[in-house]
């Protein structure tokens, strides 16, 4: 009998097979241009619980700058101030590259938004965030996959895209998807590349059980994908390699995006948010972070141009943190967070939800930021007013969620 490492080998294989970056060979596909009115959805997660308190600034509450006397920033006008948005709430000096956006009323912030579920692990509460069933354990898909699963046919892989090496929870499921990564790696070869070894793998999974249609479709889209980014490095990037990190892996999904409109959903995550120890405030650890984020935004909207119209970017993180700052001037896993939402017919401008204040009757459990918006209720208002889901398939895409909160999210 086949062991069992090897079983799982190849079962690895077959299903991630064409999904990793590999070279540029290989016949080009016919590509179309994204028609007007195709909706998109683009959402970037936040792993490790981002400070939400110190992304949007409550610059106005006395508490805030009491409770992190080293890591809270200044007002507005003063040395590493927050950027004023609306004469109560700043923005992060590092996001600034955001705030023509957030002018042209494209970006707007949900604060007090995150999970109903009081988990403070980052595992738990990123399995419910991605599955879209706070509380729930066992669910066995994601809600990105079950939105790929409500869309019009046909069904390809293409359709949903990843952009790392390995396929997110928030897409595991049975509508077929791709992982692609777009980074600075993105066109070394794979071991998969090598003739030898596609033949032989092309020949294994040449049957009609679900396996070898997972396989085929893998390697489909990797070819897809590949020839995308071909002809947009061949016609962008003069021969440049591609700049590193956020902003560059970002600009490409623009381009791709923009080339092909077989693809409807995407997802990115980053990491390095749980700044347990020395945050900082306007400059530091936490900074360092949210520069290349909002680099990486803001050259995503760019490179869209015209696209950005039909697409919408959702940036979340599973918790936020302590309102007090630590001991070692970082802070802890918390509550409340904020969600953003980026695109050209969101009614930006505005910081949306309910703000509870910092008051000490205010925080959930003594220290940290309430929740008050439930994060389903933004991506309800996503399926609905931007994807135009109905009301059953909201319903499957949100098992469980009943609408409580309707937020002024997008223009007519």
């Amino acid at each position: 009998m086949m062991s069992m490492h090897r079983r799982r080998f190849l079962r690895f294989a077959a299903t991630a097979a064409g999904l990793a970056a590999t070279g540029f060979a290989g016949c080009r596909p016919a590509l179309a241009a994204a028609p007007p009115g195709k909706r998109r959805l683009v959402v970037v997660m936040l792993r490790g619980a981002v400070d939400g308190l110190n992304l949007v600034v409550p610059y106005t509450d006395p508490r805030y700058r009491e409770m992190r006397p080293t890591i809270g920033l200044a007002s507005p006008g003063a040395d590493g101030g927050a950027l004023d948005l609306d004469g109560r709430f700043g923005l992060h000096p590092a996001l600034a590259p955001l705030l023509p956006l957030w002018r042209e009323r494209r970006l707007a912030f949900v604060h007090a938004c995150g999970s109903i579920d009081p988990s403070r692990s980052h595992f738990e509460a990123q399995d419910f965030m991605e599955s879209g069933t706070p509380g729930v354990r066992g669910t066995p898909d994601g809600w990105m996959n079950r939105l790929a699963a409500a869309m019009p046919e046909p069904h390809e892989a293409i359709q949903a895209l990843s952009l790392g090496a390995v396929r997110p929870r928030i897409l595991a499921g049975a509508a077929p998807n791709a992982n692609f990564a777009l980074g600075p790696d993105a066109g070394r070869p794979q071991p998969l590349d090598r003739p030898a070894m596609a033949e032989a793998f092309d020949g294994l999974y040449s049957g009609n059980d679900p396996l070898s249609a997972a396989y085929r479709d893998g390697r489909q889209a990797r070819r897809q994908l590949m020839a995308d980014l071909a002809a947009e490095q061949a016609e962008a990037d003069k021969g440049a390699p591609a700049p590193g990190g956020f902003p560059g892996t970002a600009t490409r999904l623009a381009r791709l995006l923009a080339r092909d409109e077989r693809i409807s959903l995407a997802f990115a995550d980053l990491g390095g948010w749980d700044t347990h120890v020395n945050q900082g405030g306007a400059t530091g650890q936490l900074a360092s972070r949210l520069a290349p984020l909002g680099e990486g935004l803001a050259a995503l909207a760019r490179g869209l141009g015209a696209a950005l119209d039909d697409t919408v970017v959702l940036v979340m993180s599973e918790f936020g943190r302590t309102v007090h700052e630590n001991g070692d001037k970082g802070t802890d896993h918390g509550h409340g967070n904020v969600m953003w939402v980026l695109g050209g017919r969101v009614a930006g401008g505005r910081i949306q939800g309910d703000w509870p204040g910092l008051g000490p009757a205010d925080l959930y459990q003594g220290r940290d930021l309430a929740v008050t918006t439930d994060f389903r209720s933004v991506i309800g208002m996503v399926l609905e007013r931007h994807m135009g889901l109905s009301d059953r398939q909201m319903a499957a895409v949100l098992p469980g969620w009943v609408p409580s909160t309707r937020l002024g999210l997008f223009t007519a």
